[in-house]
């Protein structure tokens, strides 16, 4: 399997608003006009996977911030980036299916990790469900325990990678 991982374009939006509706329920699922928002304020820290025919099989994307965590309303307000902030967080880790488990997204997730040392970040936060906790700690990350987020209605984690 052969796909690149590159920044974001705003020709991308249509095919990312399809790739992040495969992968969350309705309710938790950004919407077209977030991520043409995020697109505009922060296309350094919103990576794509492209296969060879140009098709987005994947994403990882999020706001930079001072905070030690996410909270919800940094997934509607792209005001709250700070690029020289001190985090950058991921509010999404998007795959689609027949493309799970080939290792995009632990490259997506590793080159976004290199981006923000590269950029002198302190580490790295994000939310996620119970079952992808052990997931996220081989990246390093660490649990910090229940989110104050309750983005979906759905039960978060804090997760903390500091370099």
């Amino acid at each position: 399997m052969v796909y690149t991982i590159r920044n974001v374009k705003a020709e991308d939006l249509d095919q990312v608003t399809e790739v992040e509706a495969l992968c969350f329920p309705a309710a938790e699922a950004a919407t077209g006009e977030s991520f043409r928002k995020r697109i505009e304020t922060f296309p350094e820290s919103f990576l794509v996977a492209e296969d060879e025919c140009g098709r987005i099989i994947g994403f990882i994307n999020g706001c930079v911030t001072d905070e030690r965590s996410i909270r919800d309303e940094m997934f509607e307000d792209s005001g709250l980036h700070r690029a020289d902030g001190m985090y950058q967080s991921i509010f999404g880790l998007d795959v689609i299916p027949e493309y799970r488990r080939q290792g995009v997204a632990a490259d997506l997730m590793n080159h976004l990790i290199q981006t923000a040392k590269a950029r002198g970040k302190k580490g790295m936060i994000l939310t996620c469900k119970d079952r992808l906790i052990r997931y996220y700690e081989k990246f390093g990350y660490r649990s910090l325990g229940i989110s104050g987020s309750v983005h979906g209605g759905a039960v978060w984690y804090d997760m903390l990678l500091e370099f």
